[in-house]
C-alpha cells in the first residue's frame, strides 16, 4: 500500500513540476543567450514588411499599409486569379534608394482554398533537395514561381548594371515560398543571370517550418527569419496540415504537441532528417518577460542556433497575434528606432568595428554552426559550405563539380521534371475519379 501511495506521489510530482515548467516558459527564454542584433543588420527588415504588406493593398495610388513605397518602382502585382493558384499573390519591386530588386510574397489567406492546397501537400520525408528534405507544396510554389518571373528578374539585374541585390521575402506561407525560392536560386544562378551569390539574400517573416535542420544551417548566410516574440509557427513541428485542419481549436492542438513533444529526446529530434524547422538566421523580436504585465521596448537578439532552435511550444495568449505582420511592422521599426538611438548615445567617435568584421563575424558564426551541426550528428550535415561556386557567366565551375557528391545539388530539370509528372499524375487520377462517379 505504502509502495503505491509513493507511486501515485512520484507521478503526481512530476505532472506538477512539468505543468510548472511549461505554464512559465515564455518566449524570452528561446534568445535568452543570444547576442543583440545591431541596427545595420536588422534596419531593412520594417521596410521589408511594407513591401509584403504592399501585396495586400488594393490601391497602390493610395496605399493604406505602406504609404512610403513608390507607386512607379512597382514592376508586377501579380494576383490569385493571374497564379491560379500555383504560388499566393505577389510583387516585384525595384527600389532604387538601396538598389534592391524585391519579390515579395504574401501570407496565408484563410478564404482560399489554393492556399490550403499548398500546406496540405506535403507528407514528411516525401521531397528532397539538395541532400535534405524540405515541404513539397511549398517547393512546388517555389519552382512554379521561378519558372514564371525567372526572365523578369534577369533582366532588371542586368537593366540595372548587375549592381542591385536580390531580395526575397514572404510571410508566414509566403515565407515557405520565398526561403525554397531563395535556395533554389542560390544552386541555379544561371538561371538569373549568373547573380553572385552575396548579393541574394532572403526575409522571412514569421517563418513557416519549411526545410531539415541541415538547410536551414546551411543558408544562415543567405535566408533571415524575424520572430516576433510567442509566434506559434515557427515552434509548432508537427505537420502544416495538421495545424490548418484544427485552426479552429489551434489551444488544443498545442497543448497536446506541446506535451508530446516534451517527452521527445532532443537527441531524437535532431537526429531525424524529415523534421523540418524555420529557415536560416535567427531574429529574435523580445517584447515581454515573464511575470511582467504589458508589452516592454523590444530588444532584437540573434543568432544561428542548431539544437533548441525554437523547438518550445508556448502556452501563451499571443500565439496568433505576435503572427500578424502588422505587429512585426510596429515591433521592427520601434526596434530600430531603439537601437539606433542608443547606438547614438554612445557613439561619440567613428565605430571601431567596421561593417566588414561584423560580416567576418557573421561568417564565423556560421561555420561555428556547421561545426556544431556535424558534431551533433545531425544527418546530411556539413562542416563548410557545399553551394557550388560560379564563372562569370553563370556556369558552375568544373573542378568543384567533380569533388562535391552528385546527391549534394539537385538538377533543375530533373526536379521540374518530377513536380510536373507528379501533378499531371495527380489531376488525371482526380479526373478518372469524377468519372467514375
Amino acid at each position: 500500500m505504502s509502495v503505491s501511495c509513493g507511486f501515485e506521489y512520484v507521478v503526481v510530482f512530476g505532472c506538477v513540476r512539468w505543468a510548472w515548467k511549461r505554464c512559465t516558459y515564455v518566449g524570452s527564454d528561446d534568445s535568452e543567450s543570444w547576442p543583440l542584433a545591431t541596427p545595420e543588420e536588422f534596419e531593412p527588415v520594417p521596410r521589408i514588411c511594407s513591401l509584403i504588406l504592399a501585396v495586400y493593398e488594393s490601391d497602390i495610388e493610395n496605399p493604406q499599409y505602406s504609404p512610403n513605397l513608390d507607386p512607379n518602382s512597382f514592376v508586377k502585382r501579380v494576383t490569385y486569379q493571374q497564379t491560379q493558384g500555383r504560388s499566393p499573390p505577389y510583387i516585384i519591386y525595384v527600389d532604387h534608394e538601396f538598389k534592391e530588386i524585391v519579390l515579395a510574397i504574401r501570407g496565408l489567406n484563410l478564404a482560399k482554398e489554393s492556399d490550403y492546397k499548398t500546406l496540405l501537400d506535403n507528407k514528411l520525408g516525401r521531397q528532397m533537395f539538395d541532400g535534405g528534405y524540405v515541404h513539397h507544396g511549398l517547393l512546388k510554389s517555389a519552382v512554379w514561381l521561378l519558372n514564371e518571373e525567372s526572365e523578369t528578374l534577369k533582366n532588371l539585374w542586368i537593366e540595372n548594371g548587375r549592381e542591385y541585390s536580390l531580395v526575397f521575402a514572404g510571410h508566414s506561407l509566403g515565407s515557405g515560398v520565398a526561403s525554397l525560392l531563395t535556395i533554389i536560386v542560390v544552386n541555379h544562378r544561371d538561371r538569373l543571370g549568373g547573380i553572385p551569390k552575396e548579393k541574394i539574400r532572403c526575409y522571412a517573416v514569421a517563418p513557416a517550418r519549411c526545410m531539415s535542420l541541415n538547410l536551414a544551417v546551411k543558408y544562415a548566410d543567405v535566408i533571415n527569419s524575424i520572430i516576433l516574440q510567442d509566434d506559434f509557427l515557427p515552434r509548432t513541428p508537427t505537420p502544416l496540415e495538421d495545424i490548418f485542419k484544427s485552426i479552429f481549436c489551434l489551444p488544443c492542438l498545442l497543448f497536446l504537441v506541446c506535451l508530446r513533444d516534451t517527452f521527445v529526446p532532443e537527441g531524437r529530434k535532431l537526429r531525424d532528417p524529415r523534421r523540418l524547422y524555420a529557415p536560416g538566421r535567427m531574429y529574435h523580436i523580445v517584447e515581454r518577460k515573464f511575470c511582467r504585465c504589458g508589452r516592454f521596448p523590444p530588444e532584437v537578439r540573434t543568432a544561428i542556433p542548431v539544437d533548441g532552435r525554437f523547438e518550445h511550444i508556448l502556452l501563451s495568449c499571443n500565439t496568433t497575434s505576435d503572427h500578424a505582420i502588422l505587429w512585426i511592422k510596429r515591433e521592427s521599426e520601434k526596434a530600430v528606432q531603439i537601437m539606433k538611438e542608443s547606438h547614438d548615445s554612445t557613439m561619440t567617435t567613428p565605430p571601431k568595428v567596421p561593417r566588414f568584421e561584423r560580416k567576418q563575424t557573421h561568417e564565423n558564426e556560421h561555420k561555428a554552426a556547421l561545426q556544431r551541426a556535424v558534431t551533433l550528428n545531425i544527418p546530411h550535415a556539413e562542416e563548410s559550405q557545399a553551394g557550388p561556386s560560379y564563372d562569370e557567366e553563370g556556369s558552375e565551375c568544373a573542378s568543384e563539380t567533380k569533388s562535391r557528391p552528385i546527391s549534394a545539388r539537385t538538377n533543375w530539370n530533373q526536379l521540374v521534371d518530377q513536380l510536373l509528372t507528379e501533378s499531371k499524375n495527380i489531376k488525371t487520377a482526380s479526373k478518372a475519379g469524377r468519372e467514375m462517379e
